[in-house]
């Protein structure tokens, strides 16, 4: 069975930094398309980061130059370095990929920017 697997969500200061990871498991075959989404309460899910499938990575504007996406293909890991955080960025957040044309997310975390 297939699963992404996510970590690294917490409770961090404004101005500080999380790496989340997510990781696929139980496929043998490459995560494409991964992104990074979230949903604080009374919202809608948005678009965080992503790497498309013909390359590149695309950002939402209130994040860019603060959150990186990655990944690392041998270990069909993605990974949302997060930077400058602002008590804004608090939100549940989702990773999200296509194995073999079916589309999986993860199971979500947590992250809370406050003083």
């Amino acid at each position: 069975q297939v699963q992404l697997v996510e970590s690294g969500g917490g409770l961090v200061q404004p101005g500080g930094s999380l790496r989340l990871s997510c990781a696929a498991s139980g496929s043998i075959f490459r995560l494409t398309a991964p992104g990074w989404y979230r949903q604080a309460p009374g919202k809608e899910r948005e678009l965080v980061a992503g790497i498309p499938s013909g390359g590149g990575t695309n950002y939402a504007d209130s994040v860019k130059g603060r959150f990186t996406i990655s990944r690392d293909i041998a270990k069909n890991t993605m990974y949302l370095q997060m930077n400058s955080l602002k008590p804004e960025d608090t939100a549940v957040y989702y990773c999200n990929g296509v194995i073999l044309g079916q589309m999986y997310w993860g199971q979500g975390t947590q992250v809370t920017v406050s003083s």
